[in-house]
């Protein structure tokens, strides 16, 4: 694509985004919960046009080569990144599940399960590759001081002789094979000649021979023929992969090459932009600074000169932590300041009179608001309602500067892609004069401290401290630094050698693949509760983590997630969801299962100290992913004899403690995974675990999916021999683990060595698959009452008892609700559903 055709594509996502915020207002306005489906109905649809509009800025992002859209557009990607992440909360919060199926406004709205996808922005990646690449070259400079000496050594030589005779039994082996096969091939012509002179010769005239050979070849070529046109029809509506993979996977290539041309435009143009800046800034402080500096000498000596005139005195001169006199001044002008200080005095002697008449009136309120409140009892109305958004203030105000400063602008002023130098100027105006406005206040003040001596005969008066508001705290709790002398390096390196600080592998979210849950809305209405596919689970993690992660903006903006749990049967994939979160963000990878903590750290404080080291090093060098697998051990309720020696519960209270001094600026996530939360305590885990994802056996379109994909990336393209969706059927129950599993013991190098003279089918793999055991659906079941059942049980169980029971930050879902507190829902934190007390029953 060319410049020109990214510009377009930025005009229509504006175009497009002007529509959206046009129906954001309606969304603020309360709904009763009986409408709660067309509410769920227009979250749904706002979420998907956002997701892609996301995608659509985050292509243009990563093409666009102008330096100074490329910040706009920056800005915008981030924030509608944000704005996604909180239509996924509101989406949960309506719907009382993790994962609400979408799949009716999918169709309603013409659109595919591809445009459900979550997109990863391009530059998590791009702009942290030499961070990543320098903390792994110090990662590996590191493990290999670890290595044994005996790893080190070089192999020891064989002897010439036993490697002569080596030779010699490989080259004899390989002729007698070749004679095997020659006098193999000699007898059988021979038992063809001793065949035919048995069975004599058939004769045939001319005419009958020319027949024969007529009929077998027209038979041959109509055959051909048919399964040619059988295979362009498949071809064609897309069950077969087309025949010309070289030619489009050139085209594919040809295409990423040009991706990488203009990316190397972008950083040349960045630093042009970046030299112009500099430039720009010398170049004004120099020629309209001075004239900066006295225009607000004068406006600040007038403001001393209209407030003595009026008040009889000098005002206080604004604190620099308050903006100093950019608070009073800021686009206004002398009159507009002169006219806001006359009515301030006039509101003052308002306020004295009205102060009065306020006591007597205040009585008379609380009597009348005591007699609705009696009046409203046991009328309860339950609404839904939209929680105010931090990101759409920013995506409108980015939307103004587009229309202001780039909608109009012709394409042909700046055809090879520079910077806008009056833009530019404007900009940087703007800096020299904070600049500038700095000194001036430094001087200012002084002046008016000579003024309050010269003509009140005043000394200098305090500066107002901000007025605290009584009885609220002002910021977090501080955590005492254990390490206060010693650098990140030295603990970094320290969690290296002990292992909590491991390498990650290398996987990309892509590669947990699974199909999108098409019937999930036809469930819903028969009363069945879906569960999530495989799709749904990529979709979540890369929601919940990957995009929280990847950028220190969408972080704050977006509500705060500190930790996930991932609960599903073992070869579910639950460590490779983990490994591309650390891939797709860059992310450092510390390990704090239970079985690699046995032996480090030990005494009282060890624990404390280890804890206290892991977050320290993963806040400063974030993002970081914090692991702990078998994360039931941590909150077991008995500890088994086989577990006592590693004591596992010895972290529980010093890691509750870290998660709740982490803050929206760091990016930090604790992930665990767990098969067996059967053996924790419940109430334990969901307080540590604000979101917990369950992970069930994958239905029968992720597993096509799977039995495809996998086959095909051990470099077997499947054929009509292979019955891919039989595999599907028969391997209902299986995870992806275990498919994976039979395909390696299946596609054997020697196998596939003999793929062109015996195709792949499906019951080769049947025998992989019987020797493998299953996850029963009786074991899921009891996976999701483990949780779930514990949950509702110690809730109470008659429906007139209304306890409220604490499931940890966000898994208890309220509703608005008018003055009634026993309306809030409770969600099951294994399967996502939930309900209000008021519609539970006994």
């Amino acid at each position: 694509m060319s410049e020109g055709a990214y510009q377009r594509l930025w005009e229509s996502s504006h175009v497009i985004l002007q529509e959206l915020l046009d129906q954001e207002q309606p969304l603020l306005e309360p709904v009763p919960y009986r409408e709660r489906q067309s509410f769920q109905y227009r979250l749904a649809s706002l979420y998907l046009h956002y997701l892609g509009l996301l995608r659509r800025f985050d292509t243009i992002y990563d093409q666009m080569v102008q330096p100074q859209k490329r910040r706009l557009l920056r800005r915008l990607l981030d924030c509608v990144a944000g704005r996604v992440l909180e239509l996924k909360d509101e989406l949960v919060r309506a719907d009382l599940c993790e994962n609400p199926c979408l799949d009716r406004v999918l169709q309603d709205l013409k659109l595919t399960p591809a445009d459900l996808e979550v997109p990863i922005p391009k530059y998590f990646l791009l702009e942290q590759s030499t961070a990543v690449r320098e903390r792994g070259l110090i990662l590996a400079k590191i493990l290999s001081r670890l290595e044994p000496e005996s790893s080190q050594k070089s192999f020891i030589g064989m002897h010439r002789t036993e490697a002569i005779i080596l030779v010699q039994k490989a080259e004899r082996a390989r002729q007698g094979r070749l004679r095997a096969t020659f006098m193999r091939e000699i007898r059988r012509d021979e038992e063809q000649d001793r065949r035919i002179r048995e069975d004599g010769w058939h004769k045939f005239s001319q005419c009958q021979a020319a027949v024969t050979i007529q009929k077998v070849w027209k038979g041959y070529l109509q055959r051909k023929r048919t399964q040619q046109d059988r295979r362009t029809e498949m071809e064609f509506i897309g069950m077969l992969p087309s025949p010309n993979q070289v030619e489009h996977l050139s085209i594919i290539s040809q295409a990423c090459l040009w991706e990488d041309v203009r990316r190397l435009r972008q950083v040349e143009k960045e630093e042009e932009f970046q030299a112009a800046m500099v430039k720009a800034h010398d170049s004004l402080a120099e020629t309209e600074g001075p004239d900066m500096k006295e225009k607000m000498k004068e406006q600040i000596r007038q403001w001393f000169i209209e407030c003595h005139d009026l008040t009889g005195r000098f005002p206080d001169y604004p604190d620099a932590s308050s903006g100093g006199s950019y608070s009073i001044f800021a686009d206004k002008t002398p009159e507009q300041v002169r006219m806001e200080l006359e009515m301030q005095v006039q509101e003052n002697k308002k306020k004295e009179q009205e102060k009065s008449n306020e006591k007597g009136k205040d009585e008379k309120k609380k009597n009348k608001k005591g007699k609705e409140e009696k009046a409203k009892k046991g009328e309860v109305d339950a609404v839904l309602q939209v929680l105010p958004s931090k990101c759409i203030p920013m995506i409108s105000a980015g939307h103004e500067e587009y229309l202001n400063t780039w909608k109009n602008q012709c394409e042909s002023i700046q055809p090879s892609q520079n910077y806008d130098s009056e833009t530019l100027r404007e900009e940087k105006r703007k800096e020299v004069e904070l600049e500038i406005r700095i000194q001036v206040d430094e001087l200012m003040r002084q002046e008016l401290r000579n003024l309050r001596l010269v003509v009140d005969k005043e000394e200098e008066r305090p500066l107002r401290a901000p007025k605290k508001t009584p009885g609220k705290k002002t910021g977090r709790k501080k955590e005492k630094d254990l390490t206060p002398n010693r650098s990140v390096e030295s603990l970094y390196e320290e969690l290296v050698i002990s292992g909590l600080l491991r390498k990650s592998e290398s996987v990309a979210l892509k590669d947990y693949v699974g199909d999108f849950l098409y019937l999930g809305s036809a469930l819903s209405l028969a009363k069945k509760l879906p569960m999530p596919s495989l799709f749904d689970i990529r979709q979540n993690v890369a929601l919940y983590a990957v995009l929280r992660l990847g950028s220190p903006d969408i972080h704050a903006m977006a509500p705060l997630i500190r930790s996930i749990l991932l609960v599903g049967p073992c070869g579910m994939g639950k460590k490779m969801l983990v490994k591309a979160v650390c891939t797709e963000t860059g992310a450092n990878l510390f390990d704090l299962s239970p079985g690699n903590l046995l032996g480090k750290y030990p005494g009282r404080n060890g624990a404390q100290m280890m804890v206290h080291i892991v977050f320290k090093v993963a806040r400063l060098l974030q993002p970081s992913v914090i692991w702990i697998g078998n994360a039931e051990k941590n909150f077991y309720k008995k500890i088994p004899k086989e577990d006592r020696e590693m004591d596992p519960k010895r972290i529980k209270k010093d890691l509750t403690k870290a998660l709740r001094l982490l803050t929206p600026g760091d990016r930090v996530m604790l992930i665990g995974t767990t098969s067996q939360p059967q053996l924790a305590e419940i109430r334990g885990l969901c307080r540590v675990y604000e979101r917990i994802l369950f992970m069930p056996r994958p239905d029968y379109a992720s597993r096509y999916v799977l039995w495809k994909r996998m086959i095909e990336a051990r470099g077997v393209q499947p054929t009509q021999h292979l019955d891919i969706s039989a595999l599907a059927k028969v391997s209902d129950g299986y995870t992806p683990g275990h498919i994976l599993q039979a395909i390696q013991s299946v596609l054997s190098e020697r196998r596939f060595l003999q793929l062109s003279k015996r195709p792949l089918v499906a019951c080769e793999f049947l025998g992989q698959l019987a020797k493998l055991d299953p996850v029963y659906r009786e074991e899921e079941e009891s996976l999701k009452k483990t949780i779930g059942g514990n949950v509702w049980s110690s809730a109470g169980k008659g429906a007139g008892n209304h306890q409220e029971m604490h499931l940890g930050p966000s898994h208890l879902i309220s509703l608005r609700v008018g003055a009634c507190k026993d309306h809030r829902g409770i969600r099951s934190p294994l399967t996502g559903t939930s309900r209000p007390h008021w519609a539970r029953r006994a």
